[in-house]
């Protein structure tokens, strides 16, 4: 029942998604990045010490990330964004800049089913060990930290990696952030629970 009520959710929250236009997508992320000083990090030090922030590239109908990746990256932050090969489990890869990620998907495609992706290495899974916070996609969440992703199980897979006091937020709009008591997510054994949401209207951290 409950894979059957997040596949319903999920139809629903996409549906309303694409009824957002590109330029509200951007207008929305250009608000994310400005709440990037009011992220629960610490500071960089200096430029021989780095300070990682794990996130993603976004696609689709999702709110525009880049400048939030940008934001981080002025700041003097060490970004990791995903680079999915062909496994079950997510690789990362260091952004550089947002102006050099790669499209994935084949040549001439109309849409996007893989996210940009940076060149370069490929860092294993552990990579997420030395992170300071973890931005993840959501289609909803909760107050209670249980988040709807699409379906694949990558970022529960990949948050099995991160240290132990590493926040997660979730990135998603402001409506779909939902009420416990009034309208719960459907939670099984495998979905790891967020800290907190980021909203273009503000950074919640959850009890």
């Amino acid at each position: 029942m409950n894979e059957e009520s997040k596949r319903t959710l999920r139809r629903e929250a996409i549906a309303r998604r694409k009824l957002v236009d590109p330029a509200a997508r951007m207008t929305a992320g250009e608000r994310l990045a400005a709440l990037a000083d009011r992220l629960p990090l610490p500071a960089p030090a200096g430029p021989d010490t780095s300070v990682t922030v794990a996130a993603y590239v976004s696609m689709g109908s999702e709110i525009e990330t880049r400048p939030l990746l940008d934001a981080l990256l002025s700041a003097g932050y060490r970004v990791l964004v995903p680079r999915l090969g062909a496994g079950l489990d997510v690789g990362w890869g260091k952004l550089a800049a947002t102006g050099l990620l790669a499209r994935m998907d084949a040549p001439g495609s109309p849409t996007h089913h893989r996210p940009d992706e940076p060149e370069g290495e490929t860092l294993p899974p552990q990579s997420l060990e030395d992170a300071s916070l973890v931005l993840v996609p959501a289609l909803a969440v909760d107050r209670c930290g249980t988040r709807l992703g699409r379906g694949g199980g990558w970022y529960d897979r990949a948050l099995g990696y991160r240290s132990t006091g590493c926040p997660v937020l979730a990135v998603c709009w402001d409506w779909e952030v939902r009420a416990v008591d009034a309208d719960p997510l459907p939670r099984e054994a495998h979905d790891l629970p967020v800290d907190g949401a980021l909203t273009p209207g503000g950074i919640m951290l959850f009890d």
